[in-house]
């Protein structure tokens, strides 16, 4: 006993000892405004025994702990559930623990690389973990364990890259938990560095850089039909200057600022600068009041609807959009037409979502419609020195700052498949096809990475030229579910992990076929910039659907927001129309649409019978949930229907609409056979005249609202316009051909 004891007090006097070191490099990094990364490593108890002591040992201002449940003797609001970080965006932190190690506790990608940014200068992320990290799935591998797969049985290659690159970093503090730090040279002492707004060079008492006062400035003095794009990368305050903005607008008399962003969440930092900026304002919500005067945010999918109806928008309207990113490019030009002031902030490099595909989906729009919008980007770190090391390791950890290879434009892509064993193994070639996935897709993250290592039934597909890609495809398998078990789920009374097509058919199209069959479902597609509009995106979709086809699967299907190019784009390859969300995604607001092509007798009447029920829904729903669907995405959709033949009756009724004085509303049923027969004869789901008859026509649009839509001040010019394009409806039958597109 008594050597147990002697034992114990060794121990405790080794984790003094180690806590002391960490603590004195804590100080020296901050006189730098660095910040560092201690990996601990352990047992579950001696980790959090070890952190603990680092915990109270330090004077730290703002220490979190992020762990499913906190450790004995720290306060409830000092620990944090992975999936509440986004809650703390905005917040800063000098001390950081991550658990990886407790039962129960696993590495959330997201997570770190949300909570990673809130650090400040002299700040530590203290990440604990067991010492063979990497050689089994953590707890956290529960939600990549689609039916009717094992955590414990997926492999952990994702992990193990991270253990890899942690083991090679120079920068990393390594600290065994029961033994002496290891802690890397620091080079020679530099001339302190100044933190921002203490030298006062940004000549604005409320910026902390230069860049941010020029943000601030451009945005407070903004002209009409001049956008403001903002880039940054990550801890840059280019959301605090939108707060800093915004009460320099209130201030100046301004009634109303609307703001957006993917999720309230990321407007934490604009409203607390708001806050701050101005004390006699009270936040409500989601909205920030100063007498009569208010700072207002608005879901993506609310404020399409919003400006859509005519009630946001319009003459003085300012709109301010942070993390455009990972908004769809339609939407943002959507709102670039309703709004005369607008300015877009985006994360070049983020866990949010990649600024480079902002950059080639929207900006050439932007270009086009609003040729004097301009440009600014903040390089200069607030939290951090410029040259700070945590920086550059967690961007290499989660691949933050991924770009394309460049890929040789006059050799022929090849078609090949990739295995993830060999990319996990080849950092080189991952970088440059999540670079891919990050720079084609808006809503790629740092969890995606894990999936593309080790999420089971995932499928990658490469166009390759030279050594870069060019072209990329991901999918994951869905259904092949017994029976019984199909039954339950089609029922209501199961919910298995995944399989989010097969189930969604199951649950809402009441088929359990969708679900004892087995899917293929395209989860991502990639194209390079630099290949673009040259057929790669087709060649893919046809490699992955011969592959599923040798593989024995009997749909290849596909999940999108449903917006015109994209539907032609997938209706151009074969796949029909199964299932329309009835509701907007709130941080896209588009309508998810599913397709999918048969590669088996048996998937052949799956697909048939599906579009046949859906089809048969569609104008029901037109009528009523989907009511404010745009018409040329109804169009669309409709055109996939069975063409019908125009009778003498109908032509009779739809010639007297548009030559005569009959009521449109008592010739309905004939203007809709017309709407359907026009879309076989190949008049364009865009056209302006079918459009119109497809919103009053199916969606039952009111006067009001297609006399905004025209620009016609009342009922009586709407009828005329109806008259005019049943009119023109008929002359295109008659001719054979549709009317040309909208400009």
């Amino acid at each position: 006993m008594p050597q147990a004891a002697g034992s114990g007090r060794l121990l405790k006097i080794r984790v003094e000892q180690a806590v002391g070191q960490i603590v004195e490099r804590a100080a020296e990094l901050a006189r730098r405004r660095w910040r560092g990364l201690v990996w601990l490593t352990g047992t579950a108890d001696a980790c959090r025994e070890a952190a603990l002591a680092l915990w109270q040992a330090g004077a730290w201002q703002s220490p979190l702990w992020m762990a499913p449940e906190a450790p004995p003797g720290l306060a409830e609001g000092d620990c944090l559930a992975a999936g509440r970080a986004r809650t703390r965006l905005g917040g800063e932190q000098d001390l950081l623990v991550v658990d990886a190690v407790s039962p129960g506790a696993g590495f959330d990608p997201d997570a770190f690389g949300a909570l990673a940014g809130t650090l400040r200068g002299g700040g530590l992320l203290v990440l604990m973990t067991p010492p063979d990290w990497g050689e089994c799935p953590d707890a956290d591998y529960a939600r990549l364990a689609e039916h009717p797969f094992i955590p414990g049985r997926l492999t952990a290659r994702y992990l193990a890259r991270l253990a890899g690159l942690l083991d090679a970093a120079s920068e990393v503090i390594r600290w065994p938990a029961q033994d002496a730090p290891s802690l890397p040279p620091l080079p020679a002492q530099a001339p302190r560095v100044p933190a921002p707004g203490m030298d006062a060079e940004s000549g604005d008492p409320d910026c902390l850089t230069v860049d941010q006062a020029e943000a601030v400035a451009r945005l407070v003095r903004q002209r009409r039909r001049r956008p403001l794009v903002i880039t940054a990368d990550r801890g840059r305050g280019k959301s605090a200057a939108l707060g800093i903005a915004c009460a320099r607008l209130l201030a100046a008399g301004e009634a109303e600022i609307l703001v957006t962003a993917p999720r309230p969440a990321a407007m934490e930092s604009l409203f607390q600068r708001l806050a701050a900026l101005c004390p006699k304002g009270q936040r409500h919500g989601h909205a920030f009041m100063l007498g009569e005067q208010r700072v207002r945010f608005a879901a993506p999918d609310e404020l399409t609807r919003l400006a859509r109806e005519g009630t946001a928008g319009g003459a003085g309207a300012r709109l301010l959009v942070d993390e455009a990113a990972a908004i769809p490019a339609a939407l943002l030009g959507e709102w670039l037409k309703a709004f005369p002031r607008i300015a877009f902030a985006t994360t070049v490099h983020g866990y949010e979502g990649s600024g480079r595909g902002f950059a080639v989906r929207f900006l050439e729009r932007l270009t086009r419609e609003a040729p004097e919008w301009q440009g600014l980007h903040l390089g200069e770190p607030i939290r951090w020195a410029a040259d700070d090391p945590l920086e550059g390791l967690v961007n290499r950890l989660l691949l933050l700052d991924v770009e394309p290879a460049p890929a040789a434009s006059s050799v022929t892509p090849v078609w090949q498949r990739v295995v993830p064993a060999e990319l996990a193994d080849d950092e080189a070639r991952l970088r440059a096809l999540f670079g891919l996935l990050v720079q084609a897709h808006y809503r790629t993250t740092p969890a995606d990475l894990r999936r593309l290592l080790d999420g089971p039934g995932v499928g990658i597909g490469a166009l390759v030229s030279g050594p870069a890609p060019v072209g990329v495809v991901l999918t994951g398998d869905e259904g092949g579910f017994e029976r019984e078990l199909a039954e339950r789920v089609a029922r209501g009374e199961r919910r298995p992990r995944g399989h989010l097509m097969a189930q969604s058919l199951a649950a809402h199209a009441g088929s359990r076929e969708a679900l004892t069959a087995r899917l293929r479902r395209v989860v991502r597609i990639a194209v390079a910039a630099s290949h673009r509009r040259a057929g790669l995106g087709r060649r893919l979709i046809e490699a992955e659907a011969e592959q599923a086809r040798g593989d024995g699967l009997d749909l290849l299907g596909s999940s999108f927001g449903a917006e015109p190019g994209l539907i032609a784009f997938w209706h151009s390859l074969g796949f029909v129309s199964l299932r329309l969300g009835l509701t907007r995604e709130a941080a896209t607001g588009e309508h998810a649409l599913m397709v999918a092509r048969p590669l088996s007798e048996r998937g052949a009447a799956l697909v048939k019978t599906l579009a046949i029920r859906f089809q048969r829904a569609l104008p029901g729903l037109l009528a009523f949930e989907l009511r404010e669907l745009e018409p040329e995405i109804a169009a669309a959709l409709l055109a996939e229907g069975q063409g019908q033949a125009l009778d003498a009756a109908d032509r009779r009724d739809a010639t007297d609409v548009a030559f005569g004085h009959r009521e449109p509303a008592l010739a309905r049923p004939a203007l809709q056979a017309l709407v359907r027969h026009a879309l076989s004869r190949g008049v364009p789901v865009d056209a302006e005249s079918l459009c119109l008859l497809v919103a009053w026509g199916f969606q039952g649009r009111r006067a009001e609202s297609l006399a905004a839509r025209l620009g016609v001040s009342g009922r009586r010019e709407v009828t005329a316009r109806l008259r005019q394009a049943t009119a023109a409806l008929l002359e295109a039958v008659a001719e054979g051909h549709g009317e040309g597109r909208r400009g």
